[in-house]
């Protein structure tokens, strides 16, 4: 049975990460999973929008899961920020009945109405619970033999947990590293792995948020990895695009590869490095680049 998503991307990967957008319509396509893109669904607010206007902010949220639903897909983000955020308002318009039909009355003004019951999954939850990691294996071209991997999750997939799925779900807080095994990678384990990168405190507390971030890359760096993977673009920004700072503030000779986790998939599925714009990072690939053998083709 075809795969089919209502995707969005999220704003990251529209401006500051592009790389993560242009990967994962390819791996996509590799995988035989279609994606519909909502092009006209807003931001998530990030948790941002939420502090100021929390009312503006679930109403955002439900007009992007009612465009969805207007297409009867399930929706699809590669961002643990927007899938938390998603999470918590789905929670809070599930339970109060009286407040979504609030929301419901602002979002009747373009023809929409939200309701509960859509499904709602990052990548990796759709790459291991949906597409499965027996199928990932068997379509793996470029085995990531010898490539030591660590996973970094991002705050909001993991937390607040009974928000996300774990009572059905209970291994969703092990997944990147089944996938990182999946692909014939070498998982390494560091305490940072499920720790926050630090850039929520990035504009306001900059030198705790790169303490944070330096910390984490040395202790992974440190155990051997090559590389790290993230499903967070936001984290992204911080452990790749900030790196250099960080180096700077807590003088460890950080030098670490940051992966979002479609470039990680597509390496793995024999697509180049160029189409999946890995030489568009901040930290240089090359050098884990070089570990890895050619593709094995047919």
């Amino acid at each position: 049975m075809a795969m089919k998503y209502a995707f969005w991307p999220g704003c990251v990967a529209k401006g500051a990460a592009p790389e993560l957008y242009v990967s994962m319509n390819r791996v996509a396509k590799e995988l035989g999973i279609e994606l519909v893109e909502l092009d006209q669904a807003a931001c998530t607010g990030a948790g941002v929008i939420q502090e100021q206007n929390p009312e503006m902010a679930d109403a955002l949220n439900a007009r992007t899961f009612a465009l969805a639903q207007q297409l009867g897909l399930p929706l699809m983000n590669i961002c643990s920020t927007c899938q938390g955020i998603e999470s918590m308002v789905q929670d809070k318009l599930s339970k109060n009945p009286e407040y979504l039909a609030k929301v419901n009355a602002i979002l009747g003004d373009e023809g929409l109405t939200y309701t509960p019951g859509l499904e709602i999954k990052n990548f990796l939850w759709v790459l291991v619970e949906d597409f499965g990691l027996d199928k990932l294996k068997s379509l793996v071209k470029r085995p990531l033999t010898g490539l030591r991997v660590g996973p970094f999750y991002g705050c909001y997939i993991l937390r607040p947990s009974q928000l996300l799925g774990k009572e059905e779900h209970p291994d969703r807080d092990h997944y990147l590293e089944q996938v990182i095994e999946a692909v014939g990678g070498t998982v390494v384990d560091y305490e940072g792995a499920k720790k926050c990168c630090g850039f929520p405190i990035l504009t306001i507390n900059r030198e705790n948020s790169l303490k944070q971030t330096g910390n984490h890359i040395h202790e992974a760096q440190d155990l051997g990895a090559d590389a790290l993977v993230s499903p967070c673009p936001l984290c992204h920004l911080n452990l790749d695009a900030q790196q250099p700072a960080a180096k700077a503030v807590t003088k460890h000779e950080i030098e670490l590869p940051i992966l979002h986790l479609p470039q990680l998939i597509g390496l793995a599925l024999g697509v180049a490095p160029a189409d999946l714009r890995l030489d568009h990072h901040v930290v240089s690939t090359k050098k884990m680049l070089n570990k890895l053998a050619a593709p094995v083709t047919a």
